[in-house]
């Protein structure tokens, strides 16, 4: 449910601008790619209605391009080896390797951070600002095992094909270190908006990790009207298809209408 909640907020917000919407798949690692997870995703977005105005965009097909990127960021980058042992306990990388700039095999690739204070805009949580080398950082780019990084990979995609991402508030933190990328990549940023995600009552967002129940496509409609009670959109009791949920959540969308805080997820939300 909680991943129906974001997709379904996302969908409306853009498709009332009269925009286009995308699904992408952060596919990166093939070590946690999950072939059933994926069609999963699929087979529920098709039931639900939520249908993405042109292919399913898989970034593990585009290595090549995040390679590219990152070859871009020479100037700014140098290679380390740390381990996680050595890092234990930081939570700002030290620049331990800021002197290795000539290509190593088996090193990662970090990006040099610098002290300027910088300002965005999230269309949901209000003006934010961020210092780079306070909030975060010296961070990886490119993995010691030659895969692009989360960061990296969205940044590049975020930046180059994307006007606005509404996404959980649970990747918030990522916006920061992304927007920096897309600076010194001359991307032109999107416009931002992180909601709140579903969580059970002890506040554990739901996911795989924490056991959250597969959602059903057998009711979807219902799944549809849970998800936007949940988004504090005050949905009709009525027995609408699909089609009609969608059209009316596209009408009646107030982003400003979310709550802070999501009612929390319990069994009986389950379909």
């Amino acid at each position: 449910m909680g991943s129906l909640v974001t997709a379904l907020a996302s969908f409306c917000d853009i498709k009332q601008r009269g925009g286009l919407w995308f699904v992408r798949i952060d596919d990166i690692d093939p070590q946690r790619a999950d072939p059933k997870g994926l069609e999963h995703i699929k087979k529920s977005l098709m039931a639900h209605g939520l249908s993405g105005d042109g292919p399913m965009d898989l970034q593990s097909h585009r290595q090549a391009d995040y390679a590219s990127a990152r070859d871009r960021l020479a100037d700014f980058c140098y290679f380390c080896n740390c381990s996680r042992k050595q890092l234990q306990g930081m939570s700002i990388y030290p620049g331990s390797c800021r002197h290795k700039r000539a290509f190593t095999a088996d090193h990662a690739v970090r990006i040099e951070v610098d002290d300027e204070r910088r300002l965005f805009l999230d269309q949901y949580k209000g003006e934010c600002a961020f210092v780079a080398s306070e909030h975060f950082g010296d961070f990886t780019i490119w993995r010691r095992d030659n895969l692009v990084t989360y960061h990296l990979a969205t940044a590049y995609d975020d930046g180059l094909r994307h006007s606005h991402v509404l996404r959980g508030d649970d990747l918030f933190e990522m916006t920061a270190p992304q927007l920096y990328l897309m600076e010194k990549l001359g991307l032109r940023p999107p416009e931002y908006t992180h909601i709140p995600v579903l969580t059970f009552a002890d506040g554990t967002k739901l996911s795989k990790q924490t056991h959250a129940p597969a959602l059903s496509i057998m009711k979807p409609e219902v799944n549809l009207r849970n998800a936007l009670r949940f988004l504090g959109q005050q949905p009709p009791n009525e027995q609408f298809t699909v089609g009609q949920w969608l059209e009316w959540a596209i009408r009646h969308w107030r982003l400003e209408a979310i709550p802070h805080t999501l009612a929390p997820f319990s069994q009986s939300d389950h379909q």
